[in-house]
């Protein structure tokens, strides 16, 4: 028998197919419904005031344009890695280069801002252990193979659609007769701004959306992905968009503009102050769902790009190993996740880092839509000025972030790509010799 081959060319390294639209749906939409919904409308609120609807809507269209970009390229293009590897087969290696960078370092990031939030919520006094933990257990499901990863972000999923649900009736229902006790999330209250928030605002709100690259970065372990990988795609990006819109307008009626944009967990505050404010808990506890949700699905997809990088020696060659009873990435799944616990016992600020890692994926999805563009067969739904539009949305958001994400972010981009240009000069220093 022949052996299966990877787009790097080793012989038994290829990923298996195991995943249908459903199960790709799921883990697009665990992804975009993880720690981010229960957190990223307060800041969010705080810049765009009165405008967070129009924030949340200015996301929901450039994501909509990365994701109609993301489908045309995954299609075509069905391998582990995302747009790392479409960037370099369409647009040359540079721009892969970049792409993949910034996903992974603003990714791994995430993933540790996303462990400590879920150690915050289950328990503050011990919030680094907890996060340190989750991280072991999830990696550990990872290495289970990809379908033990699929069933538990159902499981996880419907946790936390029925939190966020519970949250809109609570919201619904109005504030509770005797003015509830705070939550005790509250940070001193912030005026919120508004005008030229919007656009910030809208890039903070982007953290929320890109949940669906996930499903593109396991383009090589879904059946039929001509097929699976757009609807999957699409379908996610349009469950998390309408659920987004509707929680921005709930809250934004049911809270005080000032404890709106400085509240540290606006969800859980929302139902503090409500007559279902015995629901706190309940609350609490699909947070720590989303997180859980979010930090499998984000381990899951850095460590394919990592996958996909380290095939076309962008990254050290051990890192794209694949192997074990349930054929997956276990050399870079270990990496990504001793990485994460690394960055977890430095500490970091999650909200900072949500900004952070918006300014690396914006620049990610940039060129996504940059390399969709050259495509030459296009379906009716995907004309090149969407393409355009989700470039140059992009990159708008990109540079409206709040400075100190977007310099820390750049120096990251900058760092790693003067490190691959001395690692090819050097290559081809040694190949002269």
């Amino acid at each position: 028998m022949t052996p299966n081959k990877a787009p790097g060319g080793r012989p038994g390294q290829q990923l298996q197919r195991r995943l249908g639209v459903f199960d790709s749906t799921a883990i697009g939409l665990g992804s975009m419904l993880g720690a981010g919904v229960f957190v990223v409308f307060s800041p969010a609120a705080a810049l765009a005031g009165p405008l967070l609807v129009l924030a949340v809507a200015v996301a929901g269209v450039i994501a909509y344009c990365n994701a109609v970009a993301s489908a045309q390229l995954a299609a075509k293009y069905p391998a582990s890695g995302g747009t790392y590897v479409y960037g370099r087969r369409q647009l040359g290696e540079w721009p892969g280069f970049i792409a993949g960078w910034g996903f992974v370092t603003g990714k791994t990031a995430s993933c540790a801002a996303m462990a400590l939030t879920f150690g915050h919520y289950v328990a503050p006094a011990y919030a680094t252990p907890l996060a340190v933990a989750a991280v072991v257990v999830l990696t550990g499901v990872n290495l289970l193979g990809i379908t033990r990863t699929a069933m538990l972000t159902r499981i996880l999923l419907a946790v936390v659609l029925a939190t966020l649900a519970f949250v809109a009736v609570a919201s619904l229902l109005g504030p509770h007769p005797a003015g509830a006790p705070a939550s005790g999330t509250t940070a001193p209250l912030t005026t919120p701004a508004g005008g030229w928030g919007v656009l910030p605002a809208a890039g903070l709100m982007f953290f929320a959306f890109a949940g669906y690259a996930r499903i593109a970065t396991l383009g090589e372990e879904v059946k039929d992905p001509t097929r699976t990988i757009p609807r999957a795609i699409l379908a996610a990006l349009a469950g998390a968009f309408v659920i987004y819109l509707g929680l921005a307008a709930l809250l934004q009626w049911h809270l005080p503009p000032q404890l709106l944009a400085g509240s540290t967990a606006p969800l859980l505050d929302a139902v503090a102050v409500s007559q279902l404010s015995g629901g706190v808990p309940f609350v609490q506890a699909g947070a720590a769902a989303a997180c859980l949700g979010a930090l499998l699905a984000l381990i899951t997809g850095v460590g394919r790009t990592t996958l996909a990088m380290a095939r076309e020696r962008d990254l050290p060659g051990p890192l794209a190993r694949v192997g074990g009873t349930h054929t997956v990435p276990f050399v870079a799944e270990l990496a990504v996740a001793g990485v994460v616990i690394i960055l977890l016992l430095l500490s970091t600020n999650v909200m900072t880092v949500v900004g952070f890692s918006s300014f690396g994926v914006l620049i990610y999805y940039a060129v996504t839509n940059a390399a969709a563009f050259t495509l030459a067969g296009r379906p009716w739904h995907a004309p090149r000025w969407l393409n355009v539009l989700g470039f140059l949305g992009c990159l708008v958001l990109a540079v409206t972030l709040p400075p100190a994400s977007m310099l820390v972010m750049a120096a990251v981009l900058t760092v790693g790509m003067a490190g691959r240009y001395l690692v090819l000069r050097l290559r081809r220093t040694r190949r002269k010799d």
